[in-house]
Parts: structure tokens; sequence; C-alpha cells
């Protein structure tokens, strides 16, 4: 069979007409008018109510616990009760998460949200003053918290109410005693918590962006921005069907959905709530949540509860493509393989269809402030465009501007702006960083991007990470995939580096393999061989630890910059 047997226009027409799955309607939300999904959910509490139909179906897998769909229904309803009676929780009140990903996380973002809370997921990896400052800022009125988190807030200023998971500490009640104990969820009373009358356009989450630069800020989501995500998902399966050929929808015999999903990204972070948590939940995905990331665990999970759906971050994939062919792991069960949340070699995409042969490779494009994903691309054109993040889910507009405000052509790069019904509201009490984003109704993504005839988009930078070698733009994200292809470089993170004569030269921070024979001549030749000798990296630093990276899994290219420019031997490599 020839492929593609449809274009995109079509595929795009045929998924959107009267009747089908991804058939709109304007809307109008928030003073702003939208291209809104007639099939999404009016909100997340009723994708709560629904996930009854599950039962007793394993929902949330945790080293040995094991939480039904039932139970975890049960729980959710059960801490909205304690939240309204004895915290006095009301519609609109903030409840802020601080925790690892415990299966307690889900059960208290669900409950919170079903009495009409504002879900505040706070970042794990925050330090005490950290996690403070954004619990004032938020406002919340009660912050639930394991042993970690309750340390470190336990000297810091916080009038949030405190409930502690997994742990005992003075000044904070313990999970257990408002709801039991984990393995007896299902067992709790079958009733449900207040109905709030929740609406579509209503506040549901305050997401802190995991911010590279700068002081993080609340991006403030309705009940309709985290659903059309929920719908966007499926649009990847559809199109991918439509292209070569297949039937949309999936016929019901036919229909096999995948039941056990590994997430071993944070639930603070989009990627683990709006793109893995809420579908899961939505469509009886069992989820197999890890303490934290190890490769050896990863992939002795996979095979013991049959992963069919792998989500990670690129980091974390290329670990895993690297070691699973030695492991001696069945990892036939895995259908599909996705990652997203930083920028990825081209080179992955096919590593990962050898390493899995049985999943088709899959790739999704967003941010905090879209609800996760507005592009994505997978299977045969992911296989073909390994180096593009795909083209605009249905719901979404993109323009691509230059620095003039200039809308620029097919072909040309420029900054990435996006409307749809997913861009959040702003950002929760800063007026000002909203009005900097936010231009009615566009949200700026701070990426430099080029978008083809087609639609398909290529993200070459972010706007402030690009660095100028004597008035000429390089693409950092261009040089890491180059890096990355090479066999002995584990990780690699480019940036500007200041120069007297040429304004910025290439900086890059490398990881090698163990063993790896690679010196920095031999790196700066691989790279000057593919690309061009101007951007072959001037500044090369090796680390033998795994580089920092926030929870999107993106590189804190400021701080490996400021530790490479106080190194007493940067003058030496830089004359390299």
């Amino acid at each position: 069979m020839n492929w593609p047997v449809a274009t995109i226009p079509d595929v795009l027409q045929r998924l959107t007409e009267p009747g089908a799955t991804f058939e709109m309607k304007p809307v109008d939300t928030r003073g702003r008018r939208v291209r809104a999904y007639v099939n999404a959910k009016p909100n997340l509490r009723e994708v709560l109510e629904e996930s009854r139909r599950f039962g007793s179906r394993d929902f949330l897998v945790y080293e040995g616990e094991r939480i039904s769909f039932e139970g975890h229904l049960r729980a959710a309803h059960a801490f909205a009760r304690a939240l309204a009676e004895r915290f006095e929780v009301r519609k609109g009140d903030r409840v802020a998460i601080a925790m690892r990903n415990f299966p307690e996380w889900s059960v208290c973002a669900w409950g919170a949200i079903a009495l009409g809370a504002i879900l505040v997921p706070l970042n794990a990896w925050e330090s005490g003053a950290g996690l403070a400052r954004m619990l004032d800022h938020s406002g919340a009125k009660v912050v639930v918290a394991d042993g970690e988190r309750l340390d470190r807030v336990s000297t810091q200023d916080v009038a949030a109410s405190r409930i502690a998971v997994r742990t005992e500490m003075a000044g904070a009640i313990p999970l257990t005693d408002l709801i039991g104990d984990l393995h007896d969820y299902s067992q709790l009373p079958d009733a449900a918590a207040p109905d709030p009358g929740l609406e579509p356009d209503d506040l549901a989450t305050i997401f802190y962006t995991s911010g590279t630069t700068g002081v993080p800020k609340g991006a403030l989501g309705t009940h309709r921005n985290v659903l059309t995500n929920l719908v966007n998902l499926g649009f990847r399966g559809a199109r991918a069907a439509l292209r070569r050929g297949d039937p949309w929808p999936v016929p019901a015999a036919a229909s096999q959905p995948a039941s056990s999903q590994l997430l071993p990204l944070p639930f603070f972070h989009v990627t683990g709530f709006h793109s893995t948590l809420v579908p899961a939940l939505a469509n009886g995905v069992k989820l197999v949540l890890m303490y934290k990331w190890n490769v050896d665990t990863a992939l002795e999970l996979i095979e013991r509860e049959r992963i069919s759906i792998l989500t990670l971050v690129p980091t974390l994939a290329w670990e895993l493509v690297k070691v699973a062919p030695g492991s001696g792991r069945d990892v036939s069960s895995v259908a599909s393989v996705s990652y997203g949340g930083a920028s990825a070699a081209p080179e992955l995409a096919s590593l990962s269809r050898k390493v899995f042969p049985t999943a088709m490779p899959g790739q999704g494009y967003g941010a905090t402030e879209t609800s996760s994903v507005v592009a994505s691309i997978n299977d045969e054109d992911f296989l073909r465009r390994p180096g593009s993040v795909g083209i605009a889910v249905p719901c979404c507009d993109f323009r691509v501007l230059s620095p003039e405000g200039r809308e620029v052509p097919p072909g040309e790069a420029g900054e990435l702006w996006v409307s749809g019904p997913n861009v959040v509201v702003g950002y929760w009490n800063q007026p000002e960083a909203t009005e900097a984003a936010f231009a009615d109704g566009w949200y700026r993504t701070g990426d430099i991007v080029r978008i083809d005839e087609e639609g398909f988009v290529s993200v070459l930078d972010r706007l402030k990470d690009m660095l100028i070698r004597g008035g000429e733009n390089i693409y950092c994200v261009e040089i890491e995939d180059v890096l990355m292809s090479h066999p002995d470089v584990a990780e690699a993170a480019v940036f500007g580096v200041p120069e007297q004569i040429l304004g910025e030269v290439v900086g890059a921070v490398v990881r090698l393999h163990p063993q790896s024979s690679a010196t920095a001549e031999s790196l700066r030749a691989y790279v000057a061989r593919r690309t061009a000798p101007h951007k072959a990296p001037v500044v090369l630093e090796f680390r033998d630890e795994p580089l920092p990276r926030n929870a999107a899994g993106k590189a804190l290219k400021r701080e490996l910059k400021d530790a490479v420019l106080s190194s007493p031997d940067q003058a030496a490599i830089r004359g390299g």
C-alpha cells in the first residue's frame, strides 16, 4: 500500500466534520472566541464519576500497592468530604499538593477538583523557601504533603493547614485519619462529595511553570483547558490511522485500548497530570508509578506489568533505548513510545522503533500555558520527519512572527504564537507577566519554529537560548541533536558563551557514556562535519554526573552556563 493514502487537509476535514470525533463549535470563553470540541467533557468531576465503570480493575500501581478505579473514586470523594467538613474548603479555594508520585497524590487531587477547589500541584523538587513562596502566592487553604516536603517547610511561615501523607508530624493531620488506610479504600462508604455545580470555564488548576529561568509563574487553567487536552491526545492516533487508510473510529470488536502505562514523570507537571493521569482515569488505563527514575527498575516494571505505553522525556527515552537491548528483559508488550517536554534528536525515533519493534514512536509538543499538547506526530509521519513535532491539533491556530511582529511565510523561522480553548486564562495574581505572554487570546511560546507547507512544525530553539555568533543566529537545539546522535554521548546542553570579537560562541556541557573514548576535539570535528565549522562548540566541558534538569526534563542551562563561566579552566577550554 502506498503511503500516505490521505493528505493532511483531507484528514483534518474528515476528523472535524459534523458528527466526527473532533467536531468543533465556536464558544465564548472568558472574553475569548475559540473553537471548542463538541465531544469534550464539561468538567473534570464528570471524568472522575465515569471512572466507576472500570470497577475493580487496577488503576494505580506503586511498588507493592494496588488501588482499583472504584477504590480511587471512593477515596477521592472521602477526601473531598473531609476538605469541606473539616477544613471548610469551598468552590474556588486553593488546595495544594507537594509530594512524590504516591497514589495519594491522585486521590487528593481528584477529591479537591470534585469539590470545585482549585488544585495547586507544587514542584516536589523545590526548596522549603520555594514551596512556602508558592503556597503564599496561591493563597492555598490546605496543603497535602509527604514527610520530605513537610520537613522542608517546617521552618517556613506557612498559613495553609497541613495534611501529612505517609508520615506523622506535629501540626499536620495524617491523611489516614481523614480517609483511612490505602488498602481499605474500596471499603469506604459510597458517598459523593458535595456538588459545586461545575461549569467548563470554572477555574480548576494553578500549575507553576517549571521555569528554567526566573521565578515560577502560576498558570491558571480551567476545566475546559484540561479537558480540551484530553480530546487532543486522541488526534494523533486518528490522524495516523486515516493517513495509512485504516478505519476510524476503530471498530469496537477490534478496539484494544492500551491497558498499562509506565509513568516516571511527576504529576505536578502538565505531562504527568494533563497528558497521563487525566486520560488514564478517563480511559481505564493502569498507571504504574515509580519512586524515582531508574532504568533497570523501569525495564523490570515493563516486563512484570506488561507495560504497553511509555511516556517519557527525551533524556529518559535515550537511556532506555540504549540499555534495553542488553538487559534481557521482555519488552514485547510496548505498543507506544512517546516523549516530549524537551528537544529530541531525530535519531531517537528510529532507535526507539528498533528497540521496541512492536511500537510506533510519537512526540508531543506543548507548554504549561497550553495545558500540554498543541502539536503532535507519530507513526509513519514521525519516522519520515523525525525532526518535527507534528502539526497543530484541530482546535488550535498557529502564527509564526518575526521579531518585528510580521507574520512570516512557511519555511521561515519565527516565534510561535498559539490560540485555542486549551490556552490558560493567564498567570495567577501576576497581571504584568500575563500581559507580556498573552495578547488577544494568543500565547507567546518563546519558541523559534519553522512550519512547512503541509503544516509540520520544527522547533529550532528557545527564543532566549538562541545564540548570535558574529551576527548569525545559531540554534542550540540543532547542535544538541548532533551531539546526542554521537554514540558516546549520554547528555548534552548547548548555550552561548560571551566572546569579545564575535559576541558569542557555541558552548556545550556533555556527559559521556562509561568507557567512552570521545574527546573534545573529536566531538568538535563530529559537529563540524554534520553542520558547519562555525557551529562546533568552542567551549566544551565534560561532566561525570547527570546534567541538572527541571521537572519537564529540560536542562538547566543557566546553571550549567554559570558553572562553565566561573570555571578557572574556562579560558583554556575556550582556546581549545
